[in-house]
């Protein structure tokens, strides 16, 4: 498969990022579309979409900020904390749209299994079906995501 030119682009935005140390690929060596299609294969095992992901972890998001930074109770197995920090991220993808430094911490009750993620992680999923690289400080394995997020 020829690679674009952009993709290579925001490949290397994404590898090195000014945005966040470490980068957004972390120490995954495989190039980005590999990423992308082998979550988007896990994801249909799991039977479900980014989007839907997405949806829900908005969801929770919206929820925890009312708590403004405490632990609050999002259903009967989850607790969901919300810190929100100043200043905003740029996604890497050629669109407009800043991003809250917003990271939200989702922790299931019954099997004490967590989830994290940023405003912009969010993002990532909904808008580009990219759950990070493996190694990155954000990463979050859809299986291990949809164990936290839904029943």
């Amino acid at each position: 498969m020829k690679r674009s030119p952009e993709a290579k682009r925001i490949e290397e935005v994404l590898r090195c990022s000014r945005i966040v140390a470490g980068g957004f690929l972390g120490t995954d060596t495989r190039i980005l579309e590999e990423i992308i299609e082998t979550d988007a294969a896990s994801l249909i095992k799991l039977g479900t979409t980014a989007p839907r992901i997405a949806a829900r972890m908005r969801e929770i998001t919206e929820r925890g900020k009312a708590g403004l930074g405490t632990t609050v109770k999002f259903d009967e197995k989850r607790t969901v904390a919300v810190d929100e920090n100043r200043g905003q991220t740029v996604c890497p993808w050629p669109h407009a749209g800043g991003y809250q430094k917003t990271i939200t911490t989702v922790r299931r009750l019954d099997t004490g299994a967590t989830a994290r993620w940023s405003d912009l992680s969010l993002h990532f999923i909904e808008a580009h079906g990219f759950f990070q690289g493996r190694g990155s400080s954000f990463r979050v394995e859809p299986g291990e995501l949809v164990a936290v997020l839904f029943d």
